[in-house]
């Protein structure tokens, strides 16, 4: 905001655009200097004069405002603030206006795409909650997200679940939890592989059975998918995460001939040791196998059709997949194909890569049954809160319900504090802490603004300016409450490079440094004073930062709490 204002004044006395300007203004590092700085080293070829005699021109020329003063410090035009003023009209104003940078663009998100018959372990948050804050992000600043399941309902692995559970399942265990019986199944089955080979053979028997269609292979693949679903859907419920789409692998079965044959006649296709690839040589990539040795298909072919079936037929104009890095070579190769193909939307294809989730520093892995339930963690991060709600206010009303919204958004906001690409050592000390760099830490600080507002007797939703004649802004002059208002003005900036950037870090890093900057305020300040003037004053700093935090808490996937 206080760079847009300024920008739009420079705009009329120089030969830069208001956008151009906004872009290189800087905060100067010392606020003594000035709150905003505009170096003139870039008129200064435009203008045949050094950026210091530019600077000085400018501060003569700039006509008087009540919102700032001006100076020339060397080659920087320095702009200082009359704080009152500025937080008055950010106030009456409503606060920072969101950017509209979508323009209505339809977003699809491809994100979680759980296994069916396999465990949602805790490897399995980042796909979700990196993937549900892009699609809250994305659509507050203005596009029209949509965001799909890509469930794993087919491939070889079903074959081996028929036989193992066959083989060896125990209805009875099945019943009280599906999951963890069918993982045991998967990781006998591999076990007992490596002793009797002729599994394998017997696994790969199912599957073609469950390809061509027959009905008793059918009904186990039908079983387990909503078994597994059944399971899902109540970890996505207390993660508050919905999907507009719930289309898994087996929706392409029947959409992939139609792939093979555009690419036979394109002329793309070629065989390579019996199978039929596309030859990528060019861009130094191994080639993409569409159809293997022995005539089947591959995850590239479905992936291909996927793609086609969502910028056809679900409109999307851009294609996101929220996947582990480990993934980054098969999407190359999958949006050069769809270029061969002579899909230009191919190039709004993007690959939104992710570290792994690791615990004490291991990689979990299921086929050797090394997986920790994502259900357990968020058990055990809510029981922990539990316990410090315990000894911290145990007279909390709803304590249980309390414990459960900061324990799962501990464990979401954990992640997503952390750049996307890096890889997260999970620990449940760390992220379960309402002191430091937590979500804790910021649904504690939006409780604390909700006392104050109650305390005020001012805790119910005030329309921009309500109240404002009240209010005398002079008590904002404070330093304490010019970085408050100077950090509440940054939101829409943070929402818009988290969006640009696909990257939900950045606003989990704001609410962090908003939160911190809140608190200095809180402690410094005294807000109810008993002056009604200064006290209104100050209370729509407190209101703003609440409307904020519980705004910015919602985008991540993390609840505001009233109390705690």
């Amino acid at each position: 905001m206080l760079k847009e204002m300024i920008a739009a004044s420079l705009a009329e006395h120089c030969t830069l655009s208001s956008q151009q300007i906004a872009e290189l203004l800087e905060f100067p590092p010392n606020e003594q200097l000035g709150d905003v700085a505009f170096p003139c080293f870039a008129l200064s070829r435009l203008m045949k004069q050094s950026p210091a005699q530019i600077a000085g021109q400018l501060a003569a020329s700039l006509p008087e405002s009540s919102r700032w003063t001006i100076s020339a410090a060397g080659p920087y035009l320095n702009f200082k603030f009359n704080r009152p003023v500025v937080i008055e009209q950010f106030v009456r104003n409503g606060g920072a206006q969101i950017p509209e940078i979508g323009g209505g663009k339809r977003v699809i998100i491809d994100m979680s795409s759980p296994n069916i018959a396999k465990p949602f372990g805790i490897g399995h948050l980042r796909s979700t909650m990196i993937g549900n804050a892009l699609y809250n992000l994305l659509r507050k600043v203005g596009y029209d997200t949509v965001n799909v399941n890509h469930l794993g309902d087919w491939g070889t692995q079903f074959g081996k679940m028929i036989t193992a559970y066959l083989k060896w399942g125990d209805p009875a265990g099945k019943a009280e939890d599906p999951i963890k019986a069918y993982l045991e199944l998967y990781v006998r089955f591999h076990e007992e592989a490596e002793r009797q080979p002729e599994l394998e053979t017997e696994a790969r028997e199912w599957f073609v059975k469950l390809e061509s269609g027959d009905p008793e292979a059918n009904r186990y693949w039908r079983m387990f998918i909503e078994d597994s679903l059944a399971v899902f859907n109540k970890l996505y419920d207390r993660l508050g995460v919905a999907f507009d789409h719930y289309l898994g692998e087996s929706f392409y079965n029947d959409k992939m001939d139609a792939v093979v044959d555009q690419l036979t006649r394109q002329g793309l296709l070629e065989e390579s040791e019996g199978a039929l690839v596309v030859r990528l040589d060019e861009e130094g990539l191994p080639p993409c196998i569409i159809k293997k040795s022995d005539g089947s298909s591959i995850y590239a072919t479905r992936d291909l059709a996927t793609a086609i079936y969502r910028h056809e037929q679900m409109q999307g104009n851009e294609l996101l997949y929220v996947v582990g890095a480990e993934q980054s070579l098969h999407f190359r190769q999958l949006f050069l194909v769809l270029e061969r193909m002579g899909f230009d939307w191919a190039k709004e294809c993007k690959h939104i890569p992710f570290g792994l989730m690791l615990m004490d520093g291991q990689k979990m892995s299921t086929r050797r049954g090394k997986v920790v339930f994502l259900e357990d963690v968020l058990d055990e991060a809510a029981a922990h809160a539990l316990r410090i709600i315990e000894d911290k206010n145990p007279t909390l009303t709803g304590k249980a319900e309390v414990a459960e919204a900061v324990g799962v958004g501990a464990v979401i906001f954990g992640d997503l504090l952390h750049s996307r690409l890096h890889e997260v050592n999970f620990s449940l000390e760390d992220v379960v802490n309402f002191e430091g760099e937590t979500g804790p830490y910021v649904q504690y600080t939006y409780a604390r603004t909700q006392s104050l507002l109650r305390k005020a007797g001012s805790g119910g939703p005030v329309e921009p300016g309500q109240n404002a004649d009240a209010a005398d802004y002079q008590y904002t002059e404070g330093d304490q409450s010019w970085q408050l208002a100077k950090a509440l003005m940054r939101y829409p900036d943070a929402l818009a490079q988290a969006a640009q950037r696909y990257e939900p870090s950045v606003a989990a890093r704001y609410l962090i440094e908003l939160a911190q900057t809140f608190n200095r305020f809180y402690h410094h300040e005294k807000i109810i004073t008993g002056n009604a003037a200064e006290q209104a004053a100050k209370l729509a700093l407190v209101r703003m930062t609440a409307e904020t935090l519980e705004d910015g808490l919602k985008l991540l996937g993390v609840k505001a709490l009233k109390e705690m």
